[in-house]
Order: C-alpha cells, then structure tokens, then sequence
C-alpha cells in the first residue's frame, strides 16, 4: 500500500459560493471580471465586478421572490455563456442549489435528474431545451417554474428589482457543509447518480487550487476562456477558481467558431479534454501533408519532442536549441496564434494525454498541465503544476488531498473535495467509501517516490482473457486513438483467446487524410475497406502492441461502419465511451472477430 498526504495551504474568508462576487465587488469593483457577448457576431463587452454583483444580487432576490426557499434546486440546461455563470452564483447566492444538466441530455435524461432531484425550477437556453423540459414536465411534479434565457426570461428577473433583504440571511445560515449542487455522473454504466457536494467542497478546493497554480491564476493579465460544458464538475471547478483569482472570464457557447473565439478574445488559459488536442495536432498534420510540407511539420514535431525530453534533463544541446529556434518561427508560432497568441498554458482531464503529445505541445511552447478526478472528488485531486510538470503523470496531490494505491492497485482518496455522497442513495454512498473513510474512485494507478499519480486504467474495465491474463484497456485504446484516421478505440477479450479492437474512423479526417497519402476523394464508406487505410491502422496497432507484453497485444481489429457519439447512445457528454452499450450494440461485430459467441460463464 503506497499513500501520499499534501496538507492544506489554504483556507477561506468564505461563508459560502454566494459571498464571492460581493467580496469581488468590495475588493475590486472596476476589475474587469467577465466578456461578454449575445451571438459570436457581436463584440465583446466588458463586465466588471461590481456589475456582476449587481446581476448576481438582482437575479437571486427575484429566485427568492418567485417563491423559491433555502435549499430548493434549480436546473440549469444550457450551453457554456455568461449566463450559466450568472445563474450559478445567484442560485448559490440565493441559498438555492444547482443541479447543471447536458444540454444534449436526452428526454430520458432531463426527466430522471429533475424527477431525482426534486427540481422546482428550470432554467434553459433555448427553444429546444424548453420543448424537452415540457415534454417531461407532467412526470416531474416539483417543476413550478420554467425561465429560457434566449426569450429574455434571466434579464427580465434581473431587472425585475426584488426586496433583497433575505439574502443577508442566507449569508449568514449558508455554511460549508451545506449543498451547493448536484451532478449527475456521465452514467458510463447504468442510470446516472447525482453527487451532493458541498460549499465547502468547491471553496476549499477552489482557494488551495488557487494557490498551488498561482502562475496561470493570479496576475493583472490571467484570463480563461470557457468552453467545455459547465455542467462538467471540472469546468464548475474551475469556473469558481477562476472568479475567486479573478481572471478575466470568457464563454465560447459554439465549438464550431472557437478558434475565432480565442483570436479574439486571447485568453492566457484554457481548459480541455485530451480529444481537443489530439484534433488540433492531426489537423496541422494533414494540413500540412496537404500543402506538400508534412516532412517539415513531422520534423518540427520530432524537434519539439526531443526539446522537451532535453528540457527535463535540464540539459539541451546546441544543436538541437538552434533546431528549435528555426522551427519556433516557421511552425510553433503559428499553433500558439491560432489559441489567441497569450495563451501559454492548458489544463487537461477527464482521459490520457499521453507522452507523445504532451511533450510535443510544451516543445512547441504551449504547455499542458494533466490533472485526475471526478464528479465525486469536485473533480480535481492531483494535478500538475508549471514548476512541477511530469509529462505521462497526473501530478501530485492538492493540497488538502490524500491519494493512497490499496492492495489491488486501486485509487482511493480522502480531501477537502470528496463529496458528501450520492443523492437519495444510501447504498451507494456506503458502497463508495472503506470502512475508514477513503472514497473507491474505480480507477487503477501507482504513485512513485515523489508522490506523482500515474493511472494505469479502470478497475472496472479490466479485460480477463481465456488464458487468465488481466489487461488494461486504456493505454491501448490511447495510444490507437492518437492516429489522425481514428476516432474511437475500444479493445475487447473478456473471456476470449486473444485481445482484439473495435475501431471507428474520424470522418472529418479521412478526405484530409487520403489527400495526404495520394487517394484522392477518399470517401468513409471507401476508407473502411481501402487496404492502404487498413495498413496505417495496422501500424497503429503494432506501435500500441510495442507498449505491453505479447499476451495483452491486439491479434485482430475491425472497423466499424458507424462511429461512437453521444447521439448514437455510446458516448457520455463528457466523450468517454459507453463500453457495456457499445459491446452490447455491436456484439455480432465482437464473435465474427472470434468466429463465434463466447463461452458461456460457469
């Protein structure tokens, strides 16, 4: 048993979430907290902290005054913009607690988490969210109000001048320990449970996440621009510590338009999930292939790479800095233009980097900082950080954090994070924690000598081969998913003679890709038999085979026709795969790799 304990380095002056924008307000007033802006058309307007405050005050005394008390939930359905942030620190400041949906959430899925959290109010984006909570609304008992922000709903409340005296009150009742929110987990397996964390949950994580990344956090130029869902508990997160530090705060609503988005608005940091940079390194690939240039493109790639090894070892040849210095002006800066020009930092979660990537994008200037958690953890509990960043690790512990690897190798954890537990699910919660009060987190992971988090995979996901071998999907799955023709990866085995994969093609890329390789016009539907496509793939595999031993190496693959998405019922909101509904869907593709069912368990 291996185990690593960070104290905390911070507390906070905070009651409670309501508190922040008005002590922003006092601290700071003419402090230009937010840009904002209705369509991505229209220019940026700038929106200080003391007007976020008056927003904040205005819209919460009109939640009081349309009959909502203490405690009671708000839904919110809607895309990533100022109004989400908005909402978020008035239903807090309000004593209220929000429970964020996926605006992509299906019927199903809108009606299980208003119905299961008791939701009196919903508060949507557009006419289509709206059309869904109607639809679900006559099973959904509690619902009494229905605000959508793009009718003007949100500003006619703020501007709808309430008595605000009871808020004083909810300063003054609201503590750490009570419910801020709740968030339904991705629901990877089975019905999606809802995680009742608290006040003191975000503060204390919020302020000690603060403090260990006061480089990107602090300073008159810091800024972010959101555009991950903030029903994601790692948006929220940092969300919070970003109008905690105050950093000038950006929405980007529409993924389509983000690269104009960050043109414009030039944040100093983002926040993504690996796919996001996986796509952004292909693009420039093919795009470069395209133009006749991929020999330079892949050179530079391998130039950033060795630079940032160099880098660790503190020692970087001569040679190879001038390298460097050529390929900075014709290649790197033009990939650190395209994120807005300031922005020098990234934080990425919710799935493996991987080396590869890590040290081609800090070569390049850009550097990404890995962290781990989960819905139940508010998510962050290690993470890398500017001074310490171990490329292929997740960092160490937050401060106020504990990280400890039980017997079979799984990662629990304890901290001023860990929920309180599961929505209106005693058993679960029991079922989550040790008998001493550490959280099973599911996953699969060591921690070396310097107390630097490596996962390994889930425990869940563990494959069990006919010949007893036990194999970690994950690192396959990665390393297969970094080939620019791929979009989804998913290894299977349980129960059977040998490893094999599901593997689906990234249509965006295969026209690109064919270009770039001599096919011209090269269709998906062509793509998924041409014997070139399938000779890459197979390269593909044999680089992800070279990592692990003979008995957990990948003997057959097939693509698949169709892709994994969130529409299609086999992707979360937060990309990860569904893996029960995928080899449930495509079981006849899995026994044709075997020639047959497996065997039946005794």
């Amino acid at each position: 048993m291996r185990e690593k304990t960070v104290p905390p380095v911070a507390t906070t002056e905070h009651p409670n979430l309501g508190t922040v924008s008005a002590h922003n307000a006092n601290v700071d007033p003419d402090h230009v907290a937010f840009h904002r802006r209705r369509t991505s058309q229209d220019p940026w307007e700038e929106v200080t902290c003391r007007q976020f405050d008056e927003e904040v005050q205005a819209l919460a005394a009109a939640l009081r005054a349309a009959g909502l008390s203490t405690g009671d939930r708000v839904g919110v359905i809607s895309r990533t913009r100022y109004e989400w942030t908005l909402v978020d620190f008035a239903v807090w400041t309000a004593g209220l607690v929000s429970v964020p949906i996926y605006e992509t959430s299906s019927a199903d899925q809108v009606e299980w988490i208003l119905s299961n959290s008791g939701c009196r109010a919903v508060i949507v984006e557009l006419d289509d969210h709206r059309t869904t909570v109607e639809k679900v609304r006559a099973t959904c008992p509690d619902v009494e109000h229905v605000w959508q922000i793009d009718r003007g709903d949100v500003d006619a409340l703020v501007a709808s001048d309430q008595d605000r005296s009871v808020l004083a009150e909810v300063r003054r009742t609201v503590g750490h320990d009570d419910l801020a929110t709740i968030i339904y987990t991705s629901g990877t397996t089975g019905r999606p449970k809802g995680c009742e964390l608290t006040h003191g949950n975000f503060l204390l994580l919020a302020e000690n996440t603060t403090v260990t990344l006061a480089e990107i956090t602090q300073g008159p130029h810091a800024s972010i621009l959101l555009f991950l869902p903030l029903a994601h508990v790692l948006a929220r997160l940092i969300q919070v510590v970003s109008v905690m530090s105050r950093m000038r705060v950006g929405h980007a609503p529409d993924i389509a338009h983000l690269l104009p988005d960050l043109e414009s608005f030039r944040p100093t940091l983002i926040l993504a999930v690996p796919r996001v940079f996986e796509k952004i390194y292909n693009s420039m690939d093919q795009k470069a292939a395209t133009e006749g240039k991929g020999k330079i493109f892949r050179l530079s790639a391998r130039t950033a790479i060795a630079f940032s090894r160099a880098l660790d070892q503190a020692k970087v040849p001569w040679a190879l800095r001038l390298q460097h210095q050529v390929f900075d002006r014709l290649v790197y800066a033009k990939l650190r233009r395209a994120l807005g020009g300031q922005c020098l930092y990234a934080i990425s979660g919710g799935a493996p980097l991987g080396k590869r990537l890590g040290h081609f994008y800090r070569g390049a200037g850009f550097t990404i900082l890995e962290g781990y958690g989960l819905t139940e953890t508010t998510a962050p509990t290690n993470v890398n950080t500017p001074s310490f960043n171990t490329i292929g690790t997740v960092g160490q512990p937050l401060p106020g954090t504990a990280t400890r690897i039980a017997d079979d190798g799984e990662l629990l954890v304890k901290g001023v994070g860990v929920f309180r537990g599961y929505h209106d699910n005693p058993e679960a919660t029991a079922e989550a924690f040790t008998e001493d009060g550490w959280f099973h987190t599911g996953d699969l992971a060591s921690i070396d000598d310097a107390g630097r988090l490596t996962i390994t995979g889930r425990k869940k996901e563990l494959i069990v081969t006919a010949g007893g071998k036990n194999v970690a999907p994950a690192p396959l799955e990665d390393a297969i998913r970094a080939h620019p023709l791929v979009s989804q990866c998913l290894v299977v085995g349980d129960q059977r003679p040998f490893i094999a994969a599901l593997i689906t093609l990234d249509a965006e890329m295969v026209p690109m890709w064919g270009k770039a390789h001599g096919i011209t016009e090269l269709t998906l539907e062509a793509a998924l038999t041409d014997p070139i496509v399938q000779g890459h793939l197979q390269q593909a595999i044999d680089r992800a085979n070279a990592r692990v031993s003979r008995a957990e190496s990948i003997r057959k693959f097939t693509v698949l026709t169709s892709d994994f998405t969130e529409e299609s019922g086999h992707l979360t909101p937060s990309l990860k795969v569904k893996r029960n509904v995928v080899l449930r869907d495509f079981a006849d593709e899995v026994d044709r790799l075997y020639g047959g069912p497996a065997p039946a368990r005794s």
